[in-house]
Formats: structure tokens, C-alpha cells, sequence
């Protein structure tokens, strides 16, 4: 076993919750390795107490490290330190970078440009349906979405960056504790065109201050951040506050004035955020280079639109893209009759061109 990378894995066993002082310690020692053969005078002038230094880098530490990896082995997942050529650079340009990721999936995205999508875990209609169209046309243009996998404009953003590219899912728990665990098939899906991915130690539970230091690594791989839905107190604004921090763009989707739930976006955009209502609008915020990359990548023909026809067409001109309607409202804005328009609907949900939402409401896709 690689003594540089077990040194890394039992650094970051020992110091999860300790990030400032995991930083401090790697200004001084350059090699993780060398940490474990410190004598507890070494660590002076950074505030340790000599008893916590035995504490955190005892011999038993590196045990704990090895057994993390031969768990990890185990399990199929794959474990990216600090040191390996395959960790994301973007990573290693922020403040503070993860010593550890646990991956499943193709890892390799991690180095693609990406874009971060998050939001409310309890969104409108409205708020779903830009989550999605916005990570769909990102997508397919080349960028890797990727968000949290939380309930909400998480999830949307996940599904809809699926179909049409590649996304990143990062957890704020162990990635062998998928939370939450209703999207744990999601989880599986994102592992075949994408990757999920944790810093915290196997088994890691959900547990509430994981999630601020989650986001720090969602904004940290992406060129940029768009919250979609947020209310002034939503962890997303702490997202967006990080990808400041780490000189990322931020976007937010403007929405109705008086709803709590776009309160944080037009807040964001009242401090300067880039107002975004269409893929363009992120675009035309990334790197000249980026752009130039996604151009040659539209050149591509866009995926064939399903076959509609004609009843399903008049059914599709009465659904709007950005507000749910009911049942009874498509009745009374066509000729057709609740079981006509319930048969129609069906034909367009397995066509994808429809997103059903809670309360049989349903969204134009296409």
C-alpha cells in the first residue's frame, strides 16, 4: 500500500471536521506522509494541543486509513487523494480542497467543464421545469452539471443534465450511504454517465453541517453557479457565497416577486448576480474558451424530437414550459374531454415531451 496515499486517507479520517486545520497543517508539512512521523513539537505555532496531536496521528490512525481503503477496495469504489494526477485541478485552486474523494462512476467528468445547478428542495412547477431545460441544454452543449442530489431543484437538475449528457452528484454524507436514500436509483443512473461523489469517510452519516462544507466542493469544480429557486435562508445562497469566494460566476433565475421561494434569486440578482432566463445567458458568462469549446460542440445535429401527433400537438400547444396546469384547465382550452386529454397525456409522458407534477399538474418539455 502506497505510503503517500494511505497518508492522505488517514489525514483525512483524522481531520473530516477540521478543515482550517487540515490547510494549516499541509502549509507545513508538504508531504502528507511526514505528518505521521512528526513528533507532537513539530505541530507548535499552530495552536494543537500535544495531546491532541497523539490523538489524531497515532499509529492507529494510518491502521484506520488502511482499513478505510481495503473497505473502499471492497465495495468497488474508487478513492482519488489529493496527490493522484487524476484529481480535478479545479479542486486544487480553491482555498480548501478535499484531501479524499470516494467516487463510483466515470470519474473522469470530474475534469470536464462543468456547471452547478441548485436550488430549493421544495420548488414550484416553474422552478422544476427551468432546473431541467436549463442542465438539459448545458448538457447536451457539453457541460457536466452538477449538484447535490438533494430533494427538489437537485434532483431535477440531475435528471434533466441525464438526458442529454453527463452530471455530478456530490453528497453530503458517505458515499455508501446515499442520502436521501429515495434517490438512490438516481444515484445509480448518474454512476453510468456520470459520477457520484463524497469526501466524508465511508459510512458517513447525513449529519447537518456536512452539507456547507458539500457545497464548497460543487461550486469548486464548476465555472460557474445558477440557482434556480431560493428563499433567503437556503443553503444554496451559501453556495452561491462560496462560488464567489473561489472566483466562480454566479447566475440566478429571477422569479415572482412575491414568493418566498425566489426571494434568495432576486436577491442574488439585486447584488450582481447575472439575471439568466435561457441557456444563453450562461453561456454568454463562461470563458471565451469554454465558449468556443460548446460552439463546435453545437454544431452537433440536436437530438430528434419524438414523433407528435396532430391531437398530441394541440394538447402540446396548450401546456406552457414554465407553469403547471391542471387537467381541467387543458380540457377548457381545447375541444377534447377529460379522458381524451388524460389518454393524450400519457401518449406525451412516454414520448418525454410532458413532465407530470405533484397534484396531476402537468409542464411542457419540448
Amino acid at each position: 500500500m502506497d505510503e503517500t496515499r494511505l497518508a492522505w486517507v488517514a489525514l483525512n479520517l483524522a481531520l473530516i471536521n477540521k478543515r482550517k486545520l487540515a490547510t494549516l497543517i499541509l502549509q507545513k508539512f508538504s508531504d502528507p506522509a511526514d505528518v505521521f512521523r512528526a513528533a507532537p513539537s513539530d505541530f507548535s505555532g499552530l495552536g494543537l494541543d500535544p495531546e491532541a496531536v497523539r490523538r489524531m496521528f497515532a499509529p492507529e490512525a494510518l491502521e484506520r486509513g488502511r482499513r478505510e481503503l481495503r473497505k473502499a477496495e471492497n465495495k468497488g469504489i474508487e478513492v482519488l487523494t489529493y496527490g493522484d494526477e487524476a484529481y480535478p485541478q479545479v479542486l486544487r485552486e480553491i482555498f480548501d480542497p478535499p484531501l479524499v474523494l470516494y467516487g463510483l462512476g466515470r470519474l473522469s467528468v470530474l475534469k470536464e467543464p462543468a456547471l452547478a445547478v441548485v436550488g430549493a428542495r421544495r420548488p414550484s412547477a416553474y422552478g422544476r421545469a427551468m432546473a431541467e431545460l436549463l442542465s438539459r441544454e448545458a448538457a447536451r452543449r457539453g457541460l457536466v452539471i452538477v449538484s447535490g442530489l438533494a430533494y427538489g431543484i437537485d434532483t431535477q437538475s440531475h435528471w434533466g443534465a441525464l438526458s442529454a449528457g453527463a452530471t455530478v452528484a456530490v453528497l453530503g454524507s458517505g458515499i455508501d450511504a446515499v442520502y436521501p436514500s429515495a434517490n438512490r436509483s438516481l444515484a445509480r443512473k448518474i454512476e453510468e454517465q456520470g459520477a457520484v461523489i463524497s469526501e466524508f469517510p465511508l459510512g458517513s452519516k447525513p449529519l447537518g453541517f456536512h452539507f456547507p462544507l458539500r457545497n464548497r466542493i460543487i461550486s469548486g469544480l464548476s465555472l460557474a453557479v445558477v440557482v434556480v429557486e431560493a428563499t433567503l435562508r437556503s443553503g444554496s445562497l451559501i453556495t452561491a457565497r462560496l462560488a464567489l469566494e473561489q472566483n466562480r460566476d454566479v447566475c440566478a433565475v429571477p422569479g415572482n416577486a412575491t414568493s418566498d421561494l425566489s426571494a434568495g434569486t432576486n436577491w442574488l440578482i439585486q447584488c450582481g448576480a447575472k439575471l439568466v432566463g435561457r441557456w444563453e445567458d450562461v453561456e454568454a458568462e463562461l470563458p471565451d474558451y469554454i465558449r468556443t469549446r460548446l460552439a463546435r460542440k453545437g454544431t452537433d445535429a440536436p437530438p430528434a424530437k419524438p414523433d407528435i401527433g396532430p391531437e398530441e400537438a394541440l394538447l402540446l400547444e396548450a401546456l406552457r414550459p414554465d407553469e403547471a396546469l391542471a387537467v381541467d384547465d387543458l380540457v377548457e382550452a381545447t375541444d377534447f374531454s377529460v379522458s381524451e386529454v388524460l389518454s393524450i397525456l400519457l401518449g406525451l409522458e412516454l414520448k418525454d415531451a410532458v413532465l407530470q407534477s405533484p397534484g396531476k399538474r402537468f409542464l411542457r418539455r419540448i
